[in-house]
């Protein structure tokens, strides 16, 4: 059986071979992963699945509809059933894990379409050989789906705006439906910036259109059919939230979206270009390969109209997408994700051209490919290096945090640096000898081996000492809460139950309380609280601090 006579079974179990395993082998990472699966879980423990909460309070950063899909699988896989033999981990990242197989299904059709066989494979390869596309479809945090969902709601309005002429035909029409659909769903799934970034992406097509008339007319009323059914989804679970909670969490909803775009939360405020380097080494190889297609070409082949349609959509998409998340105060990874996916049709569409002796291949082609991937094969190999050499590296760290961190005892194999030396040496063979396809499994290959040996260890030295504790309270009748720092790794391990909210600091100056208390601090808390009165020391692990309170 040739690939070729089935690609959709082949990538769907390429997909499924990378994607799904080792997706429990390490606890959620603070904080967005576990405060998603936390609310997941209150929305299982609770039956209240109109509203998202967190701490068993209303959360109104987020809508539901990603946590509906965790509160499937976690339900589908009985994770809080020790007999069950899967873990809450995996059912927390195993809805990415499925986005992912669709994400790679998505662009080999729509590849395919656009041009033949040898463009869709090469797309989805793409995708699944870039670093950080790869490694979000084994996360449980949000925005693999709802970047999928954007994406499809521009690739289905550029469909519809094809379509030209005074009336609109039922294709154009439905085309418009499936748009507006899909920008729902975004909606459901993040909030209103998913309608924004499409709406920004269609308005920057018009614009260079030079805000057409006759593109107007011919156009707008897909457009205003779009936002119809977009606006008719969102209103779903809005009304119904509204009818459960008033107009007052909606408010402090609508509120957080616009405080998000407009301010700048503490330790997420970074330079300017910060968004061009995560998605420049994040997405690597994809970004190197795509940088030719970010811009303009005279070299326009007019024989493929539709993939060239496509491909102004795509650079659109990507300029937005990066100039509205760098005037956004608030930097984070994940922001700018969206960006990835015109990043891997640009990379697609270049790499196309080369095989087709469209384009040449350029020495700086061979040098940003070599530069960067040397790069992160010096990275994948240092991370081991600096966890079997902690001791000796201590001394010269002056973080008391991460000085405690490395004190972990983490069984290190002793050889997972040579992961990064191979993927060093392939990049350097493959680049020279131009094979790209290669190079993209070479990184999945690479990347699966990472998440499944040095990823866990990374996480013990981050975060277990913590997580460890708070499980080993799981069912006791105690409070557990964090003290100086911000943490959803005590409601998911622990397993809160609904019970009245105290804060840590009640739980610390109370006169007297109902059940015993437990407190996690970092070893840099400040010395006052260390010194409360009312705590019974327990033990220092891994730079956390462990107290009671009787």
């Amino acid at each position: 059986m040739q690939a070729k006579q089935f690609p959709y079974l082949w990538l769907a179990v390429l997909g499924a071979v990378f994607f799904i395993p080792y997706l429990g082998a390490s606890h959620l990472f603070d904080w967005d992963e576990i405060n998603f699966a936390e609310s997941a879980r209150e929305m299982l423990l609770t039956g209240n699945y109109a509203t998202v909460q967190i701490n068993y309070q209303p959360f109104w950063e987020k809508p539901p509809l990603f946590f509906w899909m965790q509160v499937a699988a976690m339900k589908c896989f009985d994770v809080f059933n020790p007999q069950s033999g899967f873990s809450p981990e995996f059912a927390a990242r195993f809805p990415n894990a499925i986005i992912g197989i669709i994400t790679l299904l998505v662009f080999y059709r729509l590849g395919k379409k656009l041009y033949n066989h040898t463009f869709g494979v090469l797309w989805a390869l793409g995708y699944l050989g870039a670093f950080a596309p790869h490694l979000y479809f084994k996360t449980g945090i949000i925005d693999p789906t709802f970047n999928l969902f954007i994406f499809l709601g521009v690739w289905y309005l550029n469909q519809s705006l094809a379509i030209t002429g005074k009336f609109m035909p039922p294709t154009k029409r439905r085309y418009a439906l499936w748009a507006g659909f899909f920008v729902g769903l975004a909606i459901l799934t993040k909030g209103p910036v998913g309608g924004l970034l499409w709406g920004l992406t269609y308005l920057t097509y018009w614009g260079m259109n030079r805000f057409s008339k006759n593109f107007f007319l011919e156009t707008y009323q897909a457009v205003l059919i779009a936002i119809a059914v977009a606006f008719v989804l969102a209103c779903v679970w809005f009304g119904l939230s509204i009818y459960e909670n008033g107009w007052g969490l909606f408010a402090d909803f609508i509120q957080y979206q616009i405080r998000l775009l407009t301010t700048g939360d503490a330790g997420h405020e970074q330079p300017f270009y910060y968004h061009f380097l995560v998605v420049l080494l994040g997405c690597f190889p994809l970004s190197v390969l795509a940088i030719r297609g970010l811009f303009p070409t005279k070299d326009v082949y007019v024989e493929n109209a539709s993939g060239e349609r496509f491909k102004k959509w795509m650079m659109y998409l990507f300029w937005v997408v990066m100039i509205l998340f760098t005037i956004v105060k608030t930097k984070i990874v994940h922001y700018s994700s969206m960006a990835w996916f015109p990043v891997s049709y640009l990379a697609a569409y270049h790499v196309y051209q080369l095989k087709e002796g469209q384009w040449t291949w350029s020495k700086w082609l061979s040098a940003g490919l070599l530069f960067i991937g040397v790069l992160m094969g010096i990275v994948l190999a240092a991370v081991p290096i600096v966890g079997q050499h902690a001791t000796a590296l201590t001394p010269y760290i002056k973080d008391p945090f991460a000085v405690g961190n490395l004190q972990a005892k983490v069984a290190w194999l002793g050889w997972e640096q040579y992961i990064g030396v191979l993927y060093l040496l392939g990049v350097t063979g493959l680049v020279v000898t131009k094979k790209i396809k290669e190079l993209y499994l070479l990184t999945a290959c690479i990347l699966f081996a990472y998440t499944a040996l040095v990823v866990p260890k990374i996480e013990a030295y981050t975060q277990r000492a913590a997580i460890s504790f708070y499980e080993s309270l799981k069912g006791q009748d105690v409070y557990v809460e964090p003290v100086g720092f911000k943490s959803y790794a005590q409601l998911f391990y622990f397993q809160k139950m609904p019970q009245q909210a105290i804060s840590a600091e009640e739980l610390l100056t109370k006169p007297k309380l109902d059940k015993p208390a437990y407190f996690v601090m970092k070893i840099t808390a400040d010395s006052a609280t260390k010194a409360n009165p009312n705590l019974t020391f327990i033990k220092e692990e891994n730079g956390f601090l462990f107290f009671k309170r009787k």
